[in-house]
């Protein structure tokens, strides 16, 4: 505060205030206290910051006892202290008006000001602010209050306690109130549509995050036979807890949705969860996402970037396909879960990091340790609760109620009208081997109820593969070798259809050589690069 705005405070009462004539005296004296206002409001980056200094200001200036500046927040309804000058922190943090609600509240609802000579007994005065009704020395408060008005719609109020003069031209006092409250209308204007966009904000965010817990519940992970109750289970067990966790299955299954349910179910809910895979990023980048680097930590590094376990802080981090990493990334990875600590890409500098680890894998890790391909050590850390998600054909008695489930997502995702799936296509689903699991399920009666044409499934709405002999009255005729190369090529389709032409990984899952794969491919006449293209 100036020393000429020290002198006006000083000085200020007592040229305002004509002692003799008992009143307060109209003229130019409030000029310097409204300078001063303006000069605030005008240097003033964040006009929060000045309310108080201003409060403080205009009480001394008019020996005001208390003053007080409040905010109607249109969005709850409710009138909040923004800044006063001789109220406690407490007691501006619990002070809530309704609108109409006391003296306050009169004012935002009438847009009139009060003046009250004697607050001690008088009616509609609820002092939520604990304010003494009287002096030390049991001299009487007066209290005036004045709405703060922006193009004719009230926004807040400002409102002075000061001791009881009956001298006091309280029209003159009044208009010094509301000449200040027009000053700063604009003002707290802005201040009222930032708090509540804020507001607008919380109440989004807590309507998305419940969203998001009710979409991530374990609830949503469909199914009811054993192996499923047995999982349900283990997410109750293992989500309250810090503990690391493993979770195991084939692709497809549905390990990120045991992921989510885990950390939407425990105490870092409200954190953030952050998703990576390992598989989906080339090695080179992998460091760099996980922990960040420095500006010019390597070329295209143009400015620093935090990486996935700093954005995770507080929270979860899910690592998926965690067999993918690096020999150098799992001794990073390992050093986070015994230290709690990592660097940047290119920097020196150690960060603390409180994250917990969630990581899943369809590879078989065990087999990775003893070729060499993952550390020990490392699996251990990672290994301390591990969850098996089955194969979708490990709970077939679940496929019909997965099926009722996505045809009601393919309902809502596409606008179709399907009611119900017919007997014979759910034998056929029933008797699939699934090799993609729940998502090619997923992805099956998406196809099926975009292309049926009476709201229901049938058996020919599903994919070929899908379709028996049985089911489609379509028994194979000829010789046994006719039969059984029709049965292979058609393994070998399927299973490149699945690996996405990868003919290596289609001889692994076949059980046989990579040559003599490509012998029967060549014999079969099979274009491999067909497969490829469906990438």
């Amino acid at each position: 505060m100036s020393s000429t705005l020290n002198s006006t405070i000083k000085d200020g009462f007592k040229s305002h205030y004509c002692h003799k004539a008992g009143r307060f005296c109209k003229g130019d004296t409030e000029l310097p206290l409204l300078f001063e206002i303006s000069t605030m409001i005008n240097n003033s980056r964040f006009i929060k910051d000045s309310m108080g200094t201003i409060m403080e200001l205009i009480g001394k200036y008019l020996d005001a006892e208390r003053c007080m500046l409040t905010i109607l927040n249109r969005e709850v309804s409710k009138i909040l202290i923004e800044a006063s000058y001789g109220v406690s922190y407490d007691d501006k943090k619990e002070a809530r008006y309704l609108i109409g609600e006391g003296i306050t509240g009169n004012v935002v609802k009438t847009g009139k000001p009060i003046y009250i000579d004697k607050i001690d007994g008088a009616q509609g005065f609820v002092n939520k602010t604990k304010m003494d009704l009287q002096t030390k020395s049991k001299k009487d408060i007066s209290f005036i209050i004045v709405p703060i008005k922006v193009d004719f719609e009230t926004v807040g109020t400002l409102s002075i306690s000061r001791v009881y003069d009956e001298r006091v031209n309280k029209d003159e006092l009044i208009r010094i109130l509301l000449v200040i409250g027009s000053m700063i209308g604009q003002a707290v204007r802005a201040r009222q549509d930032r708090m509540e966009e804020i507001e607008r904000l919380k109440n989004e965010n807590k309507e998305l995050h419940l969203e998001l817990e009710n979409r991530f519940s374990y609830e949503n992970i469909v199914g009811n036979c054993f192996k499923i109750k047995e999982v349900f289970k283990q997410i109750e067990q293992v989500s309250k807890t810090q503990a690391t966790v493993l979770i195991r299955g084939e692709s497809g299954v549905g390990k990120e949705l045991i992921a989510d349910a885990i950390h939407y179910k425990s105490d870092r809910a409200s954190k953030p969860f952050i998703k990576v895979n390992c598989a989906a990023l080339p090695e080179t980048l992998i460091e760099s996402e996980l922990f960040g680097h420095e500006k010019g930590a390597f070329t295209g590094a143009s400015e620093a970037k935090k990486g996935r376990f700093e954005l995770a802080d507080g929270g979860s981090i899910f690592i998926d396909e965690i067999g993918e990493l690096s020999a150098p990334l799992q001794i990073k990875l390992l050093r986070v879960l015994q230290e709690k600590q990592f660097e940047r890409l290119g920097s020196s500098k150690t960060i603390d990091c409180n994250v917990r680890i969630i990581t899943a894998t369809n590879r078989n890790l065990e087999n990775a340790i003893v070729e060499e391909k993952f550390r020990e050590d490392l699996y251990y850390r990672l290994n301390v609760f591990p969850i098996y998600m089955p194969a979708l054909r490990e709970r077939l008695n679940d496929i019909p109620l997965l099926a009722d489930h996505f045809i009601q997502k393919a309902n809502t995702k596409n606008g179709t009208n399907i009611k119900r799936i017919s007997s014979s296509a759910l034998d056929a689903l029933m008797i699939y081997h699934w090799p993609g699991n729940i998502r090619e399920l997923e992805n099956c009666i998406e196809r099926a109820a975009i292309i049926s044409t009476d709201q229901v499934i049938r058996i020919e709405n599903l994919p070929p593969t899908l379709q028996t002999a049985q089911s489609t009255s379509t028994f194979s005729k000829g010789t046994l070798d006719v039969i059984v190369e029709k049965v292979e090529k058609q393994l070998i389709i399927d299973c490149l259809t699945f690996e996405k032409g990868n003919v290596m990984r289609a001889s692994k899952e076949l059980g046989i050589s990579n040559r003599k794969l490509g012998l029967r491919i060549e014999k079969y006449g099979i274009d491999v690069a067909k497969y490829k293209a469906n990438k």
